[in-house]
């Protein structure tokens, strides 16, 4: 009964595809470091576009992930569509990797000893072997990760074997024979064939896999496996562009477009050149000719090789006939559209891409804070309405990056594996909630000018004079926190805190010198709130930085990152030389230059 066999094909097909996506899982878990670094470096050559296209591909073993992935650089600006278009068509020349790996199967008993090693039988428990050692018995970095690749290749070829050993049963009664036999004499019915088990399975390698598992188990001629093929391009790419489009901009939704007009580009290409070739009389040796998963990978390879040579040339009228199938809107465009684009699901299956989109984010946040920071001093020496305006809209936007920023952390979350990918998660989410505080204190300073404006209520020349001491202080805290972040810089991290502390002695000196002015009468009870109030928030911006500072030591020094507050507490009790250097020399510059304004006020 052939329910039986239909049953074990699929099981062996479920465990083919499982092996495949958990190689390619880990082959991108592994290399979205190096995937970052390749793709930021991409000129406008369509050429090296094209070799890093097939790089990626042949490395993570997926021309879908590939494609998408560009589809989100795009997206983010990082990429033009330009140079995606030498991408796309790398990625589908890459992706035949897959099936030359595949051809393995063509092994047969009388191979060699050594070439016996890689007969699928022997190079199935092998790798199973050598996978499980790896995530079972080893600690270094990355272990878990070869061993998945090892487990993932292994299940590939048990799934390969069994679909073989299935199909045997179904070739023997009779119906895989008739069933490629017919798509022999119907091209239009292999076609359809061809893209519809492509579009259900999201994959070509692996449409072209099951290709290869029949050819050991069957006789199947030329004339049915070319156009079989062909259709498999068109099916592999539509699912991608689909997936290109969701929620997308419209440069990353005609990247999916362009892959479509590619490989129907393709398709005819290969048909057309096939037909001339085979009624000229070229291909009557090869025409009935049975393939093995060998042939089968290599007129794969041949197909898209020759097809990327003959059409990477003619990139630019397939990227003008998506300006036409997509047009623009005209849509007024918000100032952070193109960093909130950035952060795209699609880089979710590549961490270190989806971190970059974050770090763009965060450093917009902090920069529109601190531009905030400095306005709403500003209006406080001299009241513009217009800068409180503009921090009011700002402070909006600054809210609006941070929702997005941690909405997609958290969609991120589940696809983290990577120690280190987990410390960037950690650092990044604290410093979402920092930033918005940046935000929200200059918010608060710029409300407690408008309500003195309002009231008629002002600062004496003494307490702006020490206001300006306290602003120059936060300045230099403010450097050195963007410092920290941005470069990571350690050195800047830790002239934070003797900074934060000297802060803090300047603001209990400045309240007890308001004070001294309010019971001496130089000072109005309603003005000394405001200033009390500026104070407030100046030291929290101070203790910000402060805890940014921390969370840069945290990343970059693992063993302080679960003792934050001890860390701290070491370096406030006096025995770090290098810190009570540092607050030595910066109490006395600031606490002399206090000493000449209150002398003034003398």
């Amino acid at each position: 009964m052939y329910i039986f066999n239909i049953i074990s094909l699929l099981g062996g097909l479920s465990m083919f595809l499982y092996g495949m996506r958990l190689m390619s899982g880990s082959l991108k878990e592994g290399s979205s470091g190096r995937l970052k670094i390749w793709m930021e470096r991409i000129t406008n050559n369509p050429l090296k576009a094209f070799f890093l296209g097939l790089a990626i591909a042949a490395v993570i073993q997926s021309s879908t992930a590939t494609i998408v992935i560009t589809s989100g650089l795009v997206a983010a600006g990082i990429l033009s569509l330009k140079q995606s278009m030498g991408i796309i068509i790398g990625a589908n020349v890459g992706t035949t990797v897959t099936g030359q790996i595949i051809r393995l199967l063509d092994i047969g008993e009388d191979a060699s000893p050594v070439l016996k090693l890689f007969q699928p039988s022997t190079l199935a428990p092998l790798a199973l072997i050598v996978g499980i050692f790896f995530i079972m018995f080893c600690r270094f970095k990355r272990s878990d990760i070869l061993g998945s690749i090892a487990m993932g290749f292994g299940i590939l070829f048990v799934g390969l074997m069994n679909m073989t050993a299935s199909v045997s049963g179904l070739v023997e009664g009779g119906l895989l024979g008739s069933l490629f036999e017919h798509m022999g004499d119907n091209p239009v019915l292999g076609y359809i064939i061809g893209a519809s088990v492509a579009f259900v399975l999201q994959s070509s390698s692996a449409t072209i896999g099951i290709l290869q598992a029949f050819s050991m188990a069957d006789a199947i001629p030329f004339k049915t496996i070319y156009i079989v093929i062909v259709g498999v391009y068109l099916g592999d790419c539509v699912t991608t562009a689909i997936v290109c489009s969701i929620g997308a901009k419209n440069d990353a939704k005609r990247v999916g477009i362009i892959n479509i007009l590619y490989n129907l580009s393709k398709t005819l290409l290969v048909i057309i050149v096939v037909s001339i070739l085979h009624a000229t009389g070229v291909l009557d040796g090869l025409w009935n000719m049975n393939m093995t998963p060998g042939s089968i990978a290599d007129a794969n390879s041949v197909f898209n090789l020759g097809c990327a040579i003959v059409l990477l040339p003619f990139s630019g009228l397939l990227t003008k006939a998506s300006y036409r199938i997509i047009v623009d809107k005209e849509e007024p465009k918000s100032k952070y559209a193109d960093i909130v684009s950035a952060l795209n699901p699609v880089f979710f299956s590549t961490p270190a891409l989806a971190f970059r989109s974050c770090y763009n984010a965060l450093i917009a946040m902090f920069d529109a804070a601190v531009v905030n920071i400095n306005k709403a001093l500003d209006v406080m020496e001299s009241y513009d309405e217009k800068l409180i305006e503009e921090i009011v809209t700002e402070e909006k936007n600054i809210d609006m990056l941070t929702d997005r920023v941690d909405n997609y952390l958290v969609q991120l979350s589940p696809h983290i594996r990577e120690d280190l990918h987990i410390k960037i998660f950690e650092q990044y989410h604290k410093m979402v909630t920092e930033f918005e505080h940046l935000g929200d204190y200059a918010d608060n300073i710029a409300l407690t000018v408008k309500e003195m404006h309002n009231e008629g209520v002002e600062f004496s020349n003494t307490a702006l004079n020490e206001l300006k001491i306290v602003r120059d202080l936060l300045d230099t805290i403010l450097d050195y926190a963007k410092l920290a972040f941005i470069k990571r810089n350690i050195d800047a991290a830790y002239h934070i805190e003797p900074l934060e502390e000297v802060m803090d002695d300047l603001i209990n000196t400045l309240h007890d010198n308001h004070l001294a002015r309010l019971r001496d009468g130089k000072c109005t009870i309603r003005a000394g709130i405001s200033f009390l109030n500026v104070l407030t928030n100046i030291e929290q911006m101070s203790d910000s930085c402060s805890h940014v500072g921390v969370a840069v030591v945290a990343r970059i020094m693992p063993e302080k990152a679960n003792l934050p507050h001890a860390y701290i507490k070491d370096l406030h009790m006096g025995e770090n030389a290098k810190f009570n250097e540092a607050y030595e020399k910066a109490h006395k510059n600031y606490y002399g230059m206090l000493d000449i304004v209150e002398k003034a006020a003398d």
